[in-house]
C-alpha cells in the first residue's frame, strides 16, 4: 500500500458502486481516509465494509446531493470528526431514460431532476463543504461528468443527442 495520501480525508458523493467506489478504493489503497457518500446508507455501508476488507480505512456518510439537510449533516459530521477535508468528489449523478430521448420528447420534470442532481447537486455539496477544504493545506475538488457534460459532444451532429429532434 502506498502511503503518499496518509492522513488525508476524502469524501466521494456517490461512493457506493461503480465509478465512485472505485474511486473511494483507489484513494483508500494510497492512504486516504476515504468517506464513503451514499443517498442509501446500508448501501454505504455494505460498500464501505467492503473496502475495510481490503485495509481501507473507510466509513459510511449519509448523503444525498438533492437533499441539503443531508449536506449540512454530512458536513457537521466530517467537521466534528476530522476538522477538515482534503478531497471531495463530486461524483453522484444520474443518467435517467429521458437523458437517452431527443429534448422535444424528454418531460421537464425528467429535465428539471436531471439538473437538479448532476448540476446543482454539484454546486449545493461543493459550496457547503468549501470551508472545509479550506481548512486543508491542500484542499482538492474533482467533478466527474458523462458524455452529457460535454460541450463538444453534444454540438456534434454526428455524436449529439441535445441538438436532434
Amino acid at each position: 500500500m502506498s502511503e503518499d495520501l496518509e492522513g488525508k480525508i476524502a469524501l466521494i458523493t456517490g461512493a457506493n458502486k461503480g465509478i465512485g467506489y472505485e474511486i473511494a478504493r483507489q484513494l483508500g489503497s494510497r492512504g486516504a481516509t476515504v468517506l464513503v457518500g451514499a443517498r442509501d446508507i446500508g448501501r454505504g455501508e455494505e460498500a464501505a465494509n467492503k473496502l475495510r476488507l481490503n485495509q481501507i480505512d473507510a466509513r459510511t456518510i449519509q448523503l444525498d446531493v438533492i437533499d441539503q439537510k443531508t449536506i449540512d449533516s454530512a458536513s457537521k459530521q466530517i467537521e466534528s470528526e476530522f476538522g477538515k477535508l482534503d478531497i471531495l468528489v463530486n461524483n453522484a449523478g444520474i443518467l435517467s431514460d429521458g437523458d437517452r430521448l431527443p429534448p422535444s420528447q424528454v418531460d421537464i420534470e425528467t429535465l428539471r431532476h436531471t439538473y437538479e442532481t448532476n448540476v446543482f447537486g454539484v454546486f449545493a455539496v461543493t459550496k457547503t463543504l468549501l470551508p472545509l477544504l479550506k481548512k486543508s493545506t491542500a484542499g482538492r475538488i474533482v467533478n466527474l461528468s458523462s458524455g452529457l457534460g460535454s460541450l463538444t459532444q453534444n454540438s456534434d451532429p454526428n455524436i449529439g443527442l441535445l441538438f436532434d429532434f
